[in-house]
């Protein structure tokens, strides 16, 4: 069965989804602010991501406004993604089904992989996972020491680029176009 393009077997999918992990590691290492650097990597990968979102999930990295003991910006960028294509709209609100669960279901299978990969989706605790320790990113001393330990070298853009490829798996799994289909 094809869905996005792809068969379940196709190295063109593997490929597909490496690029996609690149991107988000390569925009997190050199902008910053993983939320929008998974959002990006998937807008540059899939079609229809409203370009308001990754403006719009600026101030959610770091774990919220950078205090680090939120939810993983990675993860939050991953799950607006599932949202931009599966979450309700505001017309939808009055609809009282149970179809509005459909994107937080596939929002719950990106959390399950980033919790296997990551073991917790708080920003701190992935901290503590990739280099031993949390940092407080508003302290100037710890947020050079976070640079100073490969922060936006390789460990953040590891964490951003695989968010970015399990949402992307997910897209793929659910038919979602890729820009280039």
């Amino acid at each position: 069965m094809i869905k996005g393009g792809f068969s379940i077997l196709d190295k063109e999918k593997e490929a597909f989804l490496e690029s996609v992990y690149q991107s988000a590691f390569d925009y997190e290492r050199d902008y910053g602010y993983c939320t929008q650097a998974v959002i990006a990597a998937l807008d540059d990968h899939f079609k229809k991501i409203d370009k308001e979102v990754i403006k719009a999930i600026h101030p959610l990295a770091g774990g919220g406004a950078l205090v680090g003991d939120g939810t993983c910006g990675a993860l939050v960028g991953a799950m607006a993604a599932i949202g931009c294509y599966f979450g309700r709209s505001k017309k939808e609100f009055e609809n009282n089904s149970e179809d509005w669960r459909f994107s937080s279901k596939l929002a719950k299978k990106v959390r399950e992989k980033f919790v296997e990969e990551f073991g917790s989706v708080i920003c701190n605790d992935v901290q503590k996972e990739k280099f031993g320790r949390g940092y407080d990113l508003w302290d100037s001393e710890d947020n050079k020491a976070f640079n100073e330990a490969g922060a936006h070298e390789d460990k953040c853009p590891d964490v951003t680029g695989k968010a970015a490829e399990f949402t992307a798996e997910i897209l793929l799994e659910e038919g979602i176009e890729t820009a280039h289909s």
